[in-house]
């Protein structure tokens, strides 16, 4: 077998296994408590070492198939694993009291515009207008600050399952074409805009007005069809102590700062150092850092790119031998299975491609951004915070739930990225 049959088992196997995370945490809570099964069950749940785990294995698999540990760290050694650490790096920034309050500050401020009960007009505008703002914040910055909110407001407050997994499909696919207002924000567009030369018009005129219409739509269509339930949500008063304003702008300075080196690791871990120094010498004005959260985040991520790389032998001939169609659906389906940065990343490299099928291909990965965890870089930090929301009990998320969930507004989005094209 070689090293890149064994990639695609592998990845084959991880992809399987983020769909039985739920049952490894059903099977780990009939586990006698405190036992070895127990707690293996309970780390094979654990949706954010899925990846990591596997390529692990593929590591070993590396140094067996060639007879030399050195190839597997000179594999490793060659990947990027830039990505992994700025989303690790952007969600405990993004994800610092501060910053929570200022977002929801800001969304409290659109929600006003809504004349209905404080709990929907907050749900329209956070789902709405927060998965735009990725656009100029960066997608995992968004979902990190989305996530928090919405887990406290929503996820938190006693909804039912059906109303959680319609919000969490909803902000994953709002989450995924959202960002696509700009040529920087959004992974899969960063992948091809400067190959391709996708500037800020560009992007605006065929991507961005598209994402707004729907986002807009997806989020209204949810909002109606949950609005008694979300009638009844109770408002949280939050009680937390004033944050000064100083202290507000010096974090949204390193924020800007971490997005605007997000090419450059070494810079961006600097910054990141100097952060943590401002955030222990402000504790009292502070919760406690997502560290945990944002390393399991880029953990998974890191995995992904381990066997994600290895793709290339099938997943390049299959995306020149499609069509505009074919590729636009092929991609959305895909993108559910793979991350869709990693695909429109393999288009690149495809020679005289058209723009059309460029377009098809960029609009297809975005629109099936938000059908499973891996879909979205974005998505594994949502599901990181998430997790343990008491909408979801003690199983945690479940992959069909946010599949099924994602169902709705990826066809919304499909009808304005591809049948209105």
């Amino acid at each position: 077998m070689t090293v890149e049959h064994l990639a695609t088992v592998l990845f084959g196997l991880a992809v399987l296994h983020t769909f039985c995370v739920k049952r490894f945490a059903h099977w780990a809570h009939q586990s006698p408590p405190g036992s070895v099964r127990e707690n293996l069950l309970h780390f094979l749940a654990e949706t954010e070492v899925v990846f990591g785990l596997w390529a692990a294995t593929l590591f070993l698999g590396i140094a067996a198939i060639s007879g030399s540990l050195h190839d597997a760290v000179n594999y490793v050694e060659s990947l990027n694993f830039t990505e992994p650490k700025f989303v690790f790096v952007i969600m405990v920034v993004a994800a610092t009291r501060p910053v929570v309050r200022l977002a929801e500050a800001l969304i409290s401020s659109a929600a006003r515009l809504f004349p209905t009960r404080e709990s929907i007009a907050f749900y329209i505008a956070a789902l709405f207008l927060g998965p735009l703002l990725g656009s100029f914040i960066t997608e995992p910055a968004a979902m990190t600050l989305l996530a928090l909110v919405l887990k406290r407001r929503y996820f938190d407050r006693g909804i039912s399952p059906k109303l959680a997994y319609a919000t969490l499909g909803l902000l994953f696919v709002n989450v995924s074409i959202g960002g696509t207002l700009t040529h920087f924000a959004a992974p899969p567009v960063l992948m091809v805009a400067a190959k391709w030369y996708w500037n800020l018009a560009f992007m605006f005129q065929h991507f961005g007005w598209r994402a707004a219409a729907a986002c807009g739509v997806s989020t209204a269509i949810v909002a109606l069809v949950f609005w008694k339930e979300l009638k009844g949500v109770e408002v949280e008063q939050n009680a937390n102590r004033r944050i000064p304003v100083w202290l507000t702008a010096t974090h949204l300075m390193f924020l800007a700062l971490v997005v605007a080196f997000a090419h450059h690791p070494d810079v961006f871990f600097g910054i990141f150092v100097l952060f943590l120094g401002l955030v222990t010498a402000t504790r009292e004005f502070q919760d406690a850092l997502k560290l945990r959260e944002g390393l399991l985040v880029g953990f998974f991520l890191a995995g992904l790119v381990t066997l994600g790389s290895l793709q290339t032998h099938w997943l390049k001939p299959l995306i020149q031998s499609l069509g505009g169609n074919a590729l636009f659906f092929g991609a959305t389906g895909l993108t559910a299975i793979t991350d869709n940065a990693a695909l429109t990343y393999l288009g690149s490299l495809v020679e005289g491609i058209s723009d059309e099928l460029k377009y098809a291909l960029v609009a297809g990965a975005v629109a099936g951004g938000g059908l499973t965890v891996i879909a979205n870089a974005p998505n594994p930090a949502g599901v990181g915070i998430l997790q343990d929301a008491k909408a979801f009990d003690d199983e945690g998320i479940s992959p069909l739930g946010l599949f099924l969930g994602a169902l709705l507004p990826t066809a919304v989005a499909i009808s304005f990225f591809w049948l209105l094209f």
